[in-house]
């Protein structure tokens, strides 16, 4: 939980960073209609994002709150983004890098996302954090058979 997650975590970076949020996909739906009503309160238009696709209102909640300097930690936020979201996606990480006043720490299973030119891949095992490039990723594995011979991996799968 993220409660449990801020009590393990001490961030520094100078300058002093008093920007970002953590994101987790299942509370994306609380969070919108609390940013909503939120705007509401203060007489603003709401940015109203669940008026969107799934996949569309994370997108635009991410675009919207990633413009300026921070610590964001997205915990799956490919859960609802189809692949061409998913490159949108990484095309808003490029333009947070770029920015040099961005860290990203995001927990994913897209090997698309963990693709990111020059992330640092860490998988989580019993003995703790381990380095693990893409190729060694048990999704990236999938993913290859998958594309290799889908109707072969399909068949191979059902009939386990």
């Amino acid at each position: 939980m993220g409660g449990t997650l801020s009590q393990a975590l001490r961030a520094s970076w100078l300058p002093k960073i008093t920007h970002g949020w953590f994101f987790r996909a299942e509370s994306f739906f609380s969070v919108a209609r609390y940013v909503d009503q939120a705007a509401l309160d203060v007489g603003d238009a709401p940015p109203d994002f669940l008026s969107y696709s799934h996949g569309e209102g994370f997108l635009r909640f991410f675009e919207e709150r990633c413009q300026r300097q921070g610590i964001f930690i997205f915990d799956e936020p490919e859960s609802a983004l189809s692949p061409s979201r998913q490159i949108a996606f990484l095309k808003l990480l490029h333009r947070m890098d770029a920015s040099g006043h961005c860290q990203v720490i995001m927990a994913t299973h897209s090997p698309m996302l963990m693709a990111y030119p020059n992330a640092t891949l860490l998988r989580l095992t019993k003995y703790g954090l381990e380095p693990v490039s893409l190729e060694d990723t048990d999704h990236y594995r999938v993913m290859r058979e998958f594309c290799d011979d889908p109707g072969g991996f399909v068949e191979a799968v059902i009939a386990e």
